[in-house]
C-alpha cells in the first residue's frame, strides 16, 4: 500500500534544502501577487470566468495570473482592481 504525502509536508521537508529555499523565496513577490488577485476575486464572490469577463479577458489569463509565474503589469493589476471592486495598495518596504 502507498503512502500519501501531502504537499504541504513535501514543500516543508524541501525548505530545508538551501538550493530549493533561494528559488522558492526568489519567487516571493510572485506569489505574494497572485494570492492577491486570488483572494481579490474570492472576496468578489467571482470565479475565474467572471472575472476575465469583467476584465475583456480569457479565463486563460486569469489562470496565469493567478498562477503566479510572472508578474503582471500595473495596467493589469489595475483591470483586476476595477473588476473586482478594490483598489491597489503599492508599498515599497
Amino acid at each position: 500500500m502507498s503512502k500519501t504525502v501531502k504537499a504541504a509536508d513535501l514543500h516543508a521537508e524541501w525548505m530545508r534544502d538551501p538550493a530549493y529555499r533561494g528559488e522558492y523565496e526568489a519567487l516571493d513577490l510572485e506569489f505574494r501577487v497572485a494570492a492577491a488577485i486570488i483572494d481579490a476575486r474570492s472576496r468578489a464572490g467571482l470565479t475565474q470566468a467572471q472575472l476575465a469577463e469583467r476584465m475583456n479577458t480569457s479565463r486563460t489569463v486569469v489562470v496565469r495570473l493567478e498562477g503566479g509565474r510572472t508578474l503582471p503589469s500595473l495596467a493589469t493589476l489595475r483591470k483586476v482592481a476595477a473588476a473586482t471592486g478594490h483598489s491597489i495598495n503599492l508599498e515599497i518596504a
